[in-house]
């Protein structure tokens, strides 16, 4: 009968024992939470109840698990296997923690901060740098389980003689990568490029969705997703719209024929700028830029407090514009010339002063037989 009991004492205890810790723990969580509504910290620390359970089972089967005298002919492997759970639970509580307390830094300071580009950078290193963390802990984690078997013990010993070579076949052969990594810490701690950027990156334009050690993710305006290695942004150009702030001018061009009532023009985008609400009311300006033989190049600047409204503004202005020189100005639009070219004063002299056309003056007279 003891044979029987001692199992189930140790076993069933240790799992009481665990639900009710992790049960106490959560009620003092949730009354901390109830108290201190303005901070996430304690609900976020909550999500880290399994992990936290399982580093407190793992810890007490570990440590009484001789007393319950269960399958005495595995005990070692028992014994190890319970302490691979215990190091990947305590690893896996420690990632969970962290986030916890880096999530509540970032959201106090978005909070008390209202520069949207600082928030964003803050952002991006604080993604970057749960990144490492998790990776940090995951490595000394894997090590701590591989340490626990003898075998590998000594196969490190053995290894660690070669570190040297190892290292410098590792680095040559992990160049890239290396490369990528070191950009990303570039891109984090630089400000460079920020996670809700709008960047415009070999012709596209979009947004930075995602940035991580080795890559970036740039979301479209039609939905696609280009992901690029980080190196790219630290080794060629490519335009950040939202860096220095998000205010922005953009241009429409007209091309238009030269009697076009550019006066008219002026006032009427005014008109279309103030029944536009995208537009920030900052400036505008229309001017003729360039003149070809048989149009004009007619250019409308405006302005708008970020990229997506800078959009919405110049097509209005070009959609606007054109119905009202299409309805009130029509000559205006560009047109072929098809009238016969008339002669200068100068060229009347010539042997054609009845005002024969250029065209007429210049045709070859007809020769044939009779």
């Amino acid at each position: 009968m003891e044979n029987v009991l001692r199992p189930v004492i140790v076993v069933g205890g240790s799992v009481v024992l665990t639900l009710l810790v992790g049960w106490a723990t959560d009620v003092l969580l949730r009354k901390a939470n109830g108290r201190h509504p303005e901070t996430p910290l304690w609900d976020l620390l909550r999500r880290g109840r399994v992990p936290y359970q399982l580093v407190i089972c793992a810890a007490l089967l570990r440590g009484s698990y001789a007393e319950a005298q269960l399958l005495e002919a595995h005990r070692t492997g028992v014994g190890r296997t319970l302490t691979l759970v215990l190091i990947g639970a305590a690893a896996w509580l420690v990632i969970r923690i962290a986030s916890a307390i880096v999530e509540t830094s970032y959201s106090r300071y978005a909070r008390v901060h209202h520069d949207a580009a600082r928030v964003r950078r803050v952002r991006t290193q604080v993604t970057l740098i749960m990144r490492v963390v998790a990776a940090v802990v995951g490595v000394v984690a894997s090590a701590s389980m591989l340490l626990t078997f003898p075998e590998m013990r000594a196969a490190g010993a053995s290894l660690l003689a070669s570190a040297g070579i190892l290292g410098i076949v590792a680095g040559v052969a992990a160049q890239s990568t290396l490369a990528n990594l070191f950009a990303g810490l570039q891109i984090a701690f630089g400000d460079m490029v920020r996670i809700g950027d709008t960047v415009v990156v070999d012709g596209e334009w979009g947004t930075v969705d995602e940035i991580t050690l080795t890559f970036l993710t740039v979301r479209t305006w039609d939905e696609r997703r280009i992901t690029m290695p980080v190196s790219y942004f630290t080794s060629k150009p490519f335009e950040n719209w939202s860096r220095g702030g998000a205010q922005m001018t953009g241009i429409v061009f007209f091309h238009l024929d030269h009697s076009a009532p550019v006066e008219a023009m002026r006032t009427k985008l005014r008109d279309l700028l103030r029944e536009c609400p995208a537009w920030d009311g900052r400036d505008y300006a229309l001017a003729v830029t360039d003149s070809t033989p048989n149009t004009m190049q007619v250019r409308a600047l405006v302005t708008a407090k970020d990229s997506n409204d800078i959009w919405t503004v110049r097509v209005t202005v070009r959609e606007r514009m054109i119905r009202w020189l299409s309805e009130e100005h029509p000559y205006a639009l560009p047109r072929v010339n098809t009238a016969e070219a008339v002669l200068s004063p100068g060229s009347r002299s010539n042997g054609h002063g009845n005002g024969t056309p250029l065209r007429k003056a210049f045709e070859q007279p007809r020769t044939g037989r009779g």
